[in-house]
């Protein structure tokens, strides 16, 4: 069995508020976009084994969240041994939801191959202890997401005549370096509203929190959300908790020689 897990960006993220159990209410929109990493699993006759190919995860196998998500559903249902291979084309540390997408399609690949019929909802509970933006990626369509990124409300979102620029540096965020400065506040008007506005407008309203915290230390995020507005980007942000940095562009781009030595992807949407 073979899938293809996409990417995901975020459109907006305001940090609300935080929450007793230490983790963060927020709200974003999260939308999936065509840059894929490459999952196989074919059934082993010896124990569980995963082959790691293309970018480098730096991690030992039982830590990869592929292994974790056979784990956690062999607690309740049985599976056979098997051996998984998995091609990373989505960079870490990125904000694109690489590792999570991973996890996700794997649930719901072995649901449909050994025809688990586990429902959509119990996925979802399935990823959710998984990370936080797994069970986005259960549906993998357009939502505005609120709480501690796991509470959906579909929404009207199509890009579809745009393009996406995405390009990251040599390093990357985590997500505890990343939430260590922020000052939650909650917003004036909800990302569900400045949603609606003309997408040449985003620019003037719709803001990720982790920027204002990230960009003074690393100032080579801000210099690339500056270099794909100069280039013709109608909105530019950071992703998720960076450090990739995304544009959308009206027409293609041939901008692919101002980032070079960087992580460059381009495609429509």
């Amino acid at each position: 069995m073979i899938c293809f897990p996409n990417a995901k960006i975020n459109i907006g993220l305001n940090i609300t508020s935080k929450r007793t159990d230490g983790y963060h209410n927020l709200e974003t929109i999260f939308y999936p976009v065509p840059l894929t990493d490459v999952l196989e699993f074919i059934v082993s006759e010896n124990k569980n084994t995963i082959h790691v190919s293309g970018t480098d995860l730096k991690i030992s196998a039982n830590e990869n969240i592929c292994i974790k998500a056979y784990n956690l559903l062999s607690t309740d249902y049985e599976l056979p041994s098997l051996d998984i291979y998995l091609h990373k084309n989505i960079p870490n540390g990125a904000g694109l939801g690489g590792g999570s997408a991973d996890a996700s399609f794997f649930l719901k690949e072995l649901n449909n191959f050994f025809n688990l019929k586990i429902p959509d909802k119990k996925l979802m509970d399935f990823a959710g202890q998984l990370g936080a933006d797994c069970p986005f990626f259960i549906h993998n369509k357009p939502v505005y997401a609120s709480g501690t990124g796991t509470i959906f409300d579909e929404i009207k979102l199509d890009l579809s005549l745009y393009y996406i620029v995405i390009v990251k540096p040599d390093f990357s965020i985590s997500t505890p370096e990343a939430f260590k400065n922020i000052v939650p506040s909650i917003p004036d008007i909800s990302l569900k509203e400045l949603i609606k506005k003309p997408i040449k407008e985003w620019k003037n309203f719709i803001k990720n929190d982790f920027e204002h915290s990230l960009f003074p230390k690393y100032p080579q995020l801000s210099e690339l959300k500056q270099k794909l507005y100069d280039l013709g980007a109608v909105y530019a942000s950071m992703s998720g908790s960076g450090s990739a940095i995304y544009g959308l562009f009206t027409e293609k781009p041939t901008i692919k020689e101002n980032f070079k030595g960087l992580f460059f992807w381009e495609s429509s949407l």
